[in-house]
């Protein structure tokens, strides 16, 4: 079987496991594509040198249709405050588009062990949360872009649509838990389009990339993805109205744990 349609295959495989999780747990996909990625995409001669980068940027351009599905629930809710839009937005863009022209001075290797200690920061994080103590007024302009701009450039280099990291700073300030989530779901959509132009832009002329690529982008595995994580995202979120998952959280957490070992030991 051709390399490209095997990784093909694999990855609606992957979609399949990330949408059902991110309905289910209310995860985003890029603690497990990232990780999944680096160990698939060497069979298609993606080289180490290049292999993290590929792996974070396909990551982050596969959340841009999930990110615009919730945006728009949750504007239709009413969830969404715009009045943010004006302090948080212009950071958001200038983070998530410089994250991969930062990225691309980080070697491979030390980007998955940044990588690696996120998970394990986001895996803890998510088997004991931390309960949030709201402020009373949101920040001056000046802090909400200046933060928002540290949020989107994180977001960018760990393939992620930045909501573990928004949603906590917005309710740190006051707001409440339902808008933060749905400014996070418009940001996120943000970061993944801002930060997915950057990285085919950064990686146009990047050298050992695999036929398919575009940029640091991989189409074949970013297709394989949305196909099967849009299908398989309702059958999570039926599925969270059954299953125990605050016991299924801390049991991937510890998984996500093993994984951000061992990324970090590779």
């Amino acid at each position: 079987m051709d390399s490209m349609l095997q990784v093909f295959i694999i990855c609606l495989f992957l979609g399949s496991i990330v949408g059902f999780l991110a309905g289910l747990l209310g995860i985003g996909g890029g603690l497990i594509i990232v990780p999944a990625l680096i160990y698939i995409l060497p069979s298609v001669g993606v080289s180490v040198a290049q292999l993290t980068h590929v792996a974070i940027a396909t990551s982050l351009a596969s959340i841009i249709l999930t990110s615009m599905s919730s945006a728009t629930a949750h504007q239709k809710r009413g969830n969404v405050p715009w009045e943010l839009f004006k302090p948080i937005m212009p950071g958001i863009v200038l983070g998530s588009l410089a994250s991969a022209f930062v990225s691309e001075q980080i070697s491979s290797e030390d980007l998955q062990q940044t990588f690696a200690v996120f998970v394990v920061l986001m895996a803890i994080q998510m088997a004991f949360p931390f309960k949030v103590k709201t402020g009373d007024n949101l920040p001056q302009f000046a802090v909400l872009f200046s933060v928002s701009i540290v949020i989107a450039l994180i977001a960018g280099l760990m393939g992620i649509g930045g909501g573990v990291l928004l949603v906590p700073f917005l309710s740190y300030c006051g707001l409440q838990m339902r808008q933060a989530v749905g400014f996070s779901s418009v940001t996120g959509m943000f970061i993944a389009i801002s930060g997915t132009v950057g990285y085919v832009i950064a990686g146009f002329d990047a050298p050992d990339l695999p036929e398919g690529a575009v940029g640091f982008i991989y189409l074949p595995a970013l297709c394989g993805i949305i196909i099967t994580s849009i299908l398989c995202a309702p059958l999570g979120v039926k599925a969270a109205s059954v299953w125990p998952t605050p016991v299924l959280k801390k049991i991937f957490a510890c998984l996500l744990v093993v994984v951000g070992l061992k990324l970090l030991l590779s």
